[in-house]
């Protein structure tokens, strides 16, 4: 019975968070393509309004509605979409094409820095668009721009925390009327002129860009403005599902922007002299002013698909390897997906505010816009293909011709940006290749540690036979030494027991792990291996947490027995294993790589905290490794 209601809210949710972007791409997709300003104008005839709007319609029916929609998002690492994601499956299902895999693991790394650009400069020009409608109401507000985007994007983020399902309920109920609005003001234009639906037709698209290669190829910096957004559609899957995106992209976004597009055209043809600003002026001149608040906020709204997506794929990118641990809050127990990075929200925050106040202006901002995105598809389109290639095992018969169509239309898209590249398309280029940096720098430092960790710490059966031959002094009372896994032993241990030659009477080795399920019930919360020395008051222990829950260790120890009796967690003390980083003369990385690898160390989550240890029982050893 709450099946339907659910899914709708579900939905709802979705196109409060999901399709802000690319919904509000209609705004300034033709003014752009038009504009007389442009280093490379299309002209306005009738052959090229046709034309292009014919190209923005397939563009976006290929780029996300069959690219993304229909193919990618099927595609899905436990739920979790993205570029990120792809990688991870890739390695899956590539593990014995070793130096394939690596290879497009590398673009895929790439692609997803890339995304991390794109969500600095998307709510940057989204929320400055949107403000300098205000120009519209008066000429004399222009000095209010700035600082009223300003506030707006800080507010923004700091709802942020309020989780994801929350923002897309009150972000929701906005866009849909935001789509209906825009669909309806479509409508009129195409009753002026109904002609323009012939641009359905994809001879129209052909033809102009075979017949005027030219300018169509120019063209097409500015028409990538109607699919900006497509990537967030993907990451953000693991906030709200497969089945609700498409469901609220098929059945009210793609028809909206649709009808926009080509209304807009027939007002055109109607009169060249609406290229200025032909979205607002399928408006009645009553409806105007209402209308730019509206724009106002669905462009603000735009940000969070991004921002959203910027969560999911530092938290990918962290479970394989390429970031730092980072405090992660879950805001959902029915949906995993759905995260809050307060370090990433942060930065994120900073990086606009600073984009705002270099730039004051989303013309400026304009020819970065696309290249990000671009380059981004084009790799999520290849990853793809290579997946569905090993995973699906799909005829090269189907994907040859059909994946060379897809790459055609983006490798388009990205040459035609590059032609921006002095223009500002150099600067998503510029914060990706600084991403890109950071997460392989952390992945080949994290690898050169955790192979000398793995070296000192050494067999934990063995340390423990070891153990019993080495005449410790027993003292009273529990230990419990954190550990990654029971293959080794703790650094900790080691380092208690060599210099205070010692060990308690209870000792527990524990491993945390995070499930696929919002909470682990108390009887599955932990599994016991006594070693084979668990009569000796040696154990490891293993600790099943939802991904919901806080890693409670102290918690989740209550009422653990030994052999030597019950723990006494009042008084137990805890051990951590914390590991120095030095830079080493090995040549194992260039030295601005080495410092670069420890810098980003410092943003790791504190493990104490984390874990929910007491500090005043809680003692850190650590250990230091040259790199």
């Amino acid at each position: 019975m709450d099946q339907g209601p659910a899914r709708l809210a579900v939905v709802v949710g979705a196109l409060g968070v999901v399709f802000g972007d690319i919904g509000t791409s209609p705004i300034y997709t033709l003014q752009t393509v038009f504009n007389p300003a442009d280093p490379h104008p299309v002209p306005v005839s009738t052959e090229n309004v046709y034309g292009v709007v014919s190209l923005v319609f397939w563009s976006v029916t290929i780029v996300v509605t069959v690219t993304y929609v229909l193919l990618a998002m099927r595609a899905d690492n436990d739920g979790e979409g993205g570029i990120m994601a792809l990688i991870t499956l890739l390695r899956r299902w590539g593990a014995r094409r070793g130096r394939a895999s690596a290879v497009l693991a590398a673009l895929g790394i790439f692609g997803a820095a890339l995304f991390f650009g794109d969500s600095m400069i998307t709510p940057a020009i989204s929320v400055l668009s949107a403000v300098e409608g205000l120009k519209v109401v008066s000429t004399g507000l222009d000095g209010v721009v700035v600082p009223a985007t300003a506030v707006i994007i800080v507010g923004l983020f700091l709802v942020q925390r309020r989780g994801t399902a929350a923002v897309g309920r009150l972000f929701g109920p906005v866009m849909i009327v935001w789509f209906g609005v825009v669909g309806a003001c479509g409508v009129v234009g195409i009753v002026d002129h109904p002609g323009i639906l012939r641009a359905l037709s994809p001879t129209y698209a052909l033809g102009f860009l075979v017949g005027h290669f030219d300018i169509a190829f120019f063209a097409m910096a500015a028409v990538v403005l109607a699919v900006t957004g497509a990537e967030a559609l993907y990451a953000d899957m693991g906030h709200f599902g497969r089945r609700a995106i498409t469901r609220g992209w098929l059945v009210l976004v793609f028809p909206a922007c649709t009808l926009s597009y080509f209304g807009q055209g027939a007002l055109i043809l109607a009169d060249p002299e609406n290229i200025g600003s032909p979205f607002f002026l399928l408006v009645p001149g009553w409806g105007r002013l209402p209308m730019v608040v509206l724009a106002t906020a669905a462009t603000v709204i735009a940000a969070q698909a991004v921002i959203t997506g910027a969560f999911s794929v530092t938290s990918q990118a962290a479970q394989l390897g390429y970031l730092p641990r980072l405090r992660i809050a879950h805001t959902s127990e029915s949906t995993m997906g759905q995260i809050y990075v307060p370090w990433v929200n942060w930065l994120l925050m900073l990086s606009v505010l600073a984009l705002v106040f270099v730039f004051r202006a989303s013309a400026a901002l304009a020819f970065a816009f696309g290249m990000a995105v671009t380059a981004t598809i084009s790799i999520t389109t290849l990853l793809f293909l290579f997946y569905a290639r090993w995973r699906w095992r799909t005829s090269l018969w189907v994907l040859v011709p059909g994946g060379s169509v897809l790459l055609a239309v983006d490798l388009l898209f990205v040459g035609a940006n590059m032609t921006k590249f002095l223009h500002g398309a150099w600067l998503p280029l510029l914060i990706g290749l600084a991403a890109f940096t950071v997460m392989t720098t952390w992945q080949r430092g994290r690898c050169i540690v955790t192979a000398e960790r793995e070296r000192r710490e050494g067999s934990l059966r063995e340390f423990v036979e070891q153990m019993r031959g080495m005449g410790l002094v027993r003292v009273p009372g529990t230990a419990v030494f954190l550990n990654r896994g029971k293959e080794t032993a703790p650094l900790a241990m080691r380092a208690n027991v060599e210099h205070n030659r010692t060990r308690h009477a209870c000792v527990v080795i524990m491993s945390l792990s995070t499930e696929t399920v919002p909470r682990v019930p108390a009887e599955g919360r932990l599994v016991v291996d006594d070693l084979g020395y668990g009569d000796d008051g040696i154990v490891h222990v293993t600790a099943r947490f939802g991904y919901m829950e806080a890693p409670d260790v102290v918690g989740a120890l209550a009422g653990l027995r030994l052999a030597e009796g019950e723990m006494d967690l009042g008084r137990a003390s805890y051990f951590l294993s914390k590991i120095e980083l030095h830079r080493g003369a090995t040549p194992s990385m260039a030295l601005w790589r080495k410092r670069l690898f420890i810098a980003t160390s410092y943003i790791t989550a504190d493990a104490a905290e984390h874990f929910g240890l007491p500090r005043d029982r809680t003692v850190i050893m650590g250990a230091h490794i040259d790199v």
